[in-house]
């Protein structure tokens, strides 16, 4: 069932390479108290994908001044995101959810991306308060569709 605006958001617990050398764990509960913008993303190291993704880093810090953490999500492996970030200086956390779990919670299963590639992410964005509660949903129409980075800006600016 698609999530809405007004829905708690799903838990999460995710493994991360990036920004740190080291694995961590990152959980929405590990958030908490502050909001949250999610960005799911089909695959690293694409066109769009990459655009999507350096754009949101490019503003990391806009949204840490509105106590807003941002974090990028894919099905790709750990390794892959750490290359992906490293390549193109990403300094939000990119989270593999390589076993479809988040994806598939957050109701964003692209059912074939390219090349036979299936299940990967849609291009996706929740943004989410500093209670768990869903404030912003945008799922494009298609993989080549980019999201409403100036929307997005304007769902964390209106958050408490």
């Amino acid at each position: 069932m698609a999530l809405k605006v007004g829905d708690k958001a799903p838990d999460f617990n995710l493994p991360s390479f990036t920004p740190s050398a080291d694995l961590t764990h990152i959980t929405l509960d590990s958030l908490k108290g502050k909001n949250l913008v999610i960005t799911f993303f089909p695959q690293a190291f694409t066109g769009v994908c990459t655009t999507e993704m350096c754009t949101m880093s490019d503003n990391f810090n806009a949204y840490k001044s509105m106590n807003a953490e941002v974090i990028g999500v894919s099905v790709d492996g750990t390794f892959v995101q750490k290359a992906f970030a490293a390549a193109n200086n990403i300094q939000v956390p990119l989270l593999s959810d390589y076993n479809r779990v988040m994806v598939r919670a957050y109701d964003v299963v692209h059912p074939e991306f390219a090349h036979g590639q299936k299940e990967t992410a849609k291009r996706a964005v929740y943004v989410i308060d500093k209670t768990g509660i869903i404030r912003y949903v945008e799922v494009t129409p298609t993989p080549g569709d980019q999201v409403n980075f100036e929307a997005i800006k304007k769902a964390v600016e209106g958050l408490k």
